[in-house]
């Protein structure tokens, strides 16, 4: 009791901040405890290494493109842990955009017609309600070889990094020192890979969210105080990749990136997590040479990784 009472006064401290606690403990005396809140906690309960045993990586980035799309994804698996720990990590994957619709990581068989609503969802089922699932009008399923527009939608050389990522994750996982104590560096890895993807794919929309000023002049500081608006069709064309630009043509259209948007628009000087931190770090980039807007997935990934590996 005394150490909770202790914790509850205590200030709440910010992301990667840390807390003294002191304590009375009978028998032992005065304990002071120093707890440390995670910088980025997101990870914290995401099994990305169930998501891989469960889908091959071409498959898992089809899922991945169908959940950018807002469609509907049903999961399947013989076990309840299974089917749980699937459905968080691949939402896990979407960030810094959060899913807006329906979802349900373990769907009881008394609900299961949910599935047949035409609206997107994630939801996870038990294989032994397949035979029921099967009797259902559902709209548009389509199984694991049917997939149509979902292994073309993402831009080709992006899509390819990603995978060359992915596809090495243990060994960049590895490559950090007999010192490394990080048991959660393969998810790690994975976030960054798929975090460094939205990144090349958006990570210039602060350049088009201005502040439109009393005096009716546009400004894109983030010190005007001001209601800010986005500019899509610049950003939109901004990107010199056709294959880019199609993809966020229809990924522009989506209730997540409005609502990403928005958060921006709304609160752009209070939002500090791990993207915004890494946009930062892309615009710097581009501002060190402006004149050169190439692809640099895989060298800044690397570099990311080499950064980690020595922390």
């Amino acid at each position: 009791q005394p150490f909770m009472r202790a914790i509850m006064e205590a200030q709440f401290p910010a992301p990667g901040r840390t807390i003294n606690i002191k304590t009375f403990l009978p028998g032992s005396g005065t304990e002071v405890m120093e707890l440390c809140r995670p910088s980025d906690s997101r990870l914290e309960h995401v099994d990305f290494e169930c998501l891989f045993s469960c889908l091959s990586l071409r498959l898992l980035l089809r899922v991945f493109s169908s959940l950018l799309l807002e469609r509907r994804v049903i999961f399947t698996a013989d076990k309840l842990s299974t089917l749980s720990q699937c459905c968080h990590a691949v939402v896990a994957l979407l960030y810094p955009f959060v899913w807006q619709h329906t979802y349900i990581p373990v769907l009881p068989s008394a609900m299961l017609d949910i599935v047949c609503t035409p609206t997107p969802f994630i939801v996870g089922l038990l294989s032994s309600s397949l035979t029921q699932l099967n009797e259902l009008p559902l709209e548009e399923v389509r199984s694991e070889g049917q997939l149509d527009d979902e292994d073309s939608i993402l831009p080709s050389k992006l899509q390819s990094a990603l995978e060359n990522v992915l596809e090495r994750r243990r060994e960049l996982a590895n490559d950090r020192g007999a010192d490394s104590i990080n048991t959660g560096h393969l998810s790690t890895v994975v976030s960054e890979a798929f975090v460094r993807f939205f990144v090349e794919l958006v990570g210039h929309y602060p350049l088009f969210i201005t502040a439109e000023r009393e005096d009716g002049y546009s400004s894109s500081s983030s010190s005007s105080p001001a209601s800010c608006a986005f500019q899509r069709e610049g950003f939109r064309k901004a990107i010199p990749s056709k294959t880019a630009r199609r993809f966020l043509e229809v990924f522009m259209e989506t209730q997540m990136f409005g609502w990403f948007i928005q958060e921006r628009e709304l609160h752009r000087q209070a939002l500090r997590g791990l993207f915004e931190v890494r946009v930062q770090e892309y615009l710097d980039s581009i501002n060190e040479n402006e004149h050169r807007r190439v692809n640099r997935f895989l060298k800044g990934l690397g570099n990311r990784m080499k950064f980690l590996s020595k922390r």
